[in-house]
């Protein structure tokens, strides 16, 4: 055959959308004439990233499943019937040896089509607490590949369903003297990122902290780079500018490629997204850990512990944190730089830098045995 075709589907967030912009760079890494195709939501990240990211992509008025609002449930019927004519439409025009999907509600449009036209279904799951697409589609999915094996136990898989214990897949770090896109500071770096749309509550804890902490002030060699999202950048901006450190604080809407930048930082101040986390680990970053409380089956809360556990981060529940708490943590890291330096030993012993070409691989050698249709 000639190159494999692969479909992507998942996004919403950036914890569903890059781990499959991480396979398919992979997949055409270990074969050039591969081509990858992407279908994702109008809504989601993957609206922004995907028309900048070189590949060929198909963007649907999905809507995802509201769980504490099911009044509004009624959009996903309205939009149903040009949900399916553009699934309809990117298959026709694709015809994909192979349908890899990565979760969010963006994905389950595309994978039930696969399932319906018979062509083979690899599934990427982030987190130990398996989503509701997982859930749904690993009964009929040829590959599961797992961020972290708890998983495994969550699943109720088919009968020649190959189940895969691959890491989650991060991107490749970059090399040395290659450019990052980004102009980062010299020095030691706090690195504050609160997921691909900033965290408001870690802003705004971290704010009042600073902004208390005159006699605990930020050190002499250390910068901040705070990815405050695109909702909140302005924001923290305007109220760092009054900080003592304003002139050491850089404040981000967004980094573009983070995961293969995240070496020039000295210490993470973070939530604890799966994908975020497995990039901490790949690149050796001690971290801070404030898990989204209302991440679905408490997974973020999870990946904190584990971390928390390795010996990887200090993990911080967001309701127990007390005034100032937050800062003396990163603080007392970073005045510690022996305690950082096991941390970051221990991160890397749970990284798995390799997952995104181990999984492309297996994508690879399901293609060569399917018919496109």
């Amino acid at each position: 055959m000639a190159g494999a075709r692969i479909l992507f589907t998942g996004g919403g967030t950036g914890g569903h959308l890059y781990p499959a912009l991480n396979i398919a760079e992979a997949a055409r890494a270990l074969e050039p004439d591969t081509e990858c195709f992407f279908v994702g939501s109008r809504r989601g990240i993957e609206a922004r990233v995907l028309p900048e990211s070189g590949y060929a992509h198909r963007l649907l008025p999905l809507e995802p499943i509201r769980r504490a609002q099911p009044w509004r449930n009624w959009r996903l019927i309205w939009t149903a019937p040009a949900v399916v004519v553009g699934v309809s439409k990117a298959f026709r025009s694709f015809r994909p040896h192979v349908v890899v999907g990565t979760g969010g509600y963006v994905s389950g449009a595309a994978l039930w089509w696969s399932r319906l036209k018979r062509i083979p279904i690899v599934l990427q799951e982030q987190n130990a607490e398996p989503g509701i697409v997982t859930r749904l589609m690993a009964r009929r999915a040829a590959q599961v590949h797992l961020g972290y094996p708890e998983a495994r136990g969550r699943l109720e898989v088919g009968p020649n369903t190959r189940v895969v214990d691959s890491g989650n897949p991060v991107a490749p770090s970059r090399e040395n003297g290659e450019s990052t896109g980004f102009d980062w500071p010299e020095g030691r770096i706090l690195l504050v990122v609160g997921g691909s749309q900033g965290a408001r509550a870690i802003n705004e804890r971290l704010l009042a902290d600073l902004s208390e902490a005159a006699e605990d002030a930020v050190p002499d060699d250390v910068s901040i780079v705070w990815i405050a999202g695109r909702d909140h950048a302005d924001r923290v901006e305007s109220e760092a500018a009054s900080l003592s450190a304003a002139a050491r604080i850089r404040v981000v809407p967004f980094i573009r490629d983070l995961g293969r930048q995240l070496d020039r930082a000295t210490l993470a101040l973070s939530r604890a997204g799966a994908m975020l986390v497995a990039e901490l680990c790949a690149a050796g970053v001690p971290s801070v850990l404030v898990p989204l409380p209302t991440a679905a089956a408490n997974h973020q809360v999870l990946n904190a512990r584990a971390l928390a556990d390795a010996g990887a981060a200090v993990a911080h529940e967001e309701r127990d944190l007390s005034t100032g708490e937050l800062w003396r943590s990163c603080r007392s890291l970073l005045e510690d730089a022996g305690r950082l330096q096991t941390m970051s030993s221990a991160a890397r012993s749970r990284a798995r830098p390799t997952a995104a070409a181990e999984i492309a691989g297996a994508v690879l050698e399901l293609a060569r045995t399917t018919d496109a249709r």
